[in-house]
């Protein structure tokens, strides 16, 4: 009779024990866009020039692009149209402006397009990275220029990779600087959806996610 009621007793703890959590069988609300750089929202952000298109790529896609100065504006362009159309046109300082002035202050300045970004493209490039010269003096020369701007985005390199189906995406590394102390604050990739061939469509798509790194759409 003891036998008996304690497996009776122990009963309702087996069965709780075996009961899915709560809430296990509902549906899991989507998961919101992580956006590590949201913070620049409310700050005056200079945004330099992309300063490289990787020369080879698996799928070919870089030998389609006949001239690669225009592809590379065109980047700056289409990324400029996406942040502005976010609500970041008025405050971001973009090339065009960094352009004007340069050529304001001929004395006190750097050319967006040249600055020398090649070190931010190794793989051990991390948050807490202090810049080498020439780059860390290009970009306090810069920013010296501007009312109140301390952090830079650099797109520093636009490249193409192959995914596992055989389609293609374009990539672009993103750095974020702080200008004064010569650090970078974070670094990382902003990939395009998975095309099957070159176009137009795939610039549209890179800026869109790399803009969504910062705020939505």
């Amino acid at each position: 009779m003891r036998l008996t009621r304690r497996l009776l007793l122990g009963l309702p703890l087996a069965f709780a024990a075996c009961r899915p959590p709560s809430g296990a069988d509902e549906v899991a609300p989507p998961v919101a866009p992580v956006r590590p750089l949201s913070a620049l929202v409310s700050q005056q952000v200079i945004v330099t020039p992309l300063n490289a298109l990787r020369e080879v790529d698996a799928l070919g896609w870089t030998q389609q692009i006949p001239r690669s100065r225009e592809f590379m504006r065109a980047f700056d362009d289409a990324f400029e149209a996406e942040l502005g159309a976010r609500g970041l046109k008025t405050r971001w300082v973009y090339p065009e402006a960094l352009t004007r002035a340069a050529r304001s202050n001929p004395s006190h300045s750097v050319d967006a397009y040249t600055i020398g970004a090649a070190s931010l493209r190794g793989a051990g490039v991390i948050a807490g990275t202090r810049l080498a010269n020439p780059l860390a003096t290009e970009l306090r020369t810069m920013i010296a220029l501007q009312e109140s701007a301390r952090a830079v985005l650099l797109p520093v390199e636009l490249s193409f990779d192959r995914t596992r189906d055989g389609s293609g995406v374009a990539v672009v590394r993103l750095a974020l600087v702080d200008g004064r102390l010569s650090e970078v604050r974070w670094i990382g990739d902003a990939r395009s959806d998975p095309m099957t061939t070159f176009s137009r469509e795939i610039l549209t798509s890179l800026v869109a996610h790399a803009a969504d790194l910062i705020t939505a759409p």
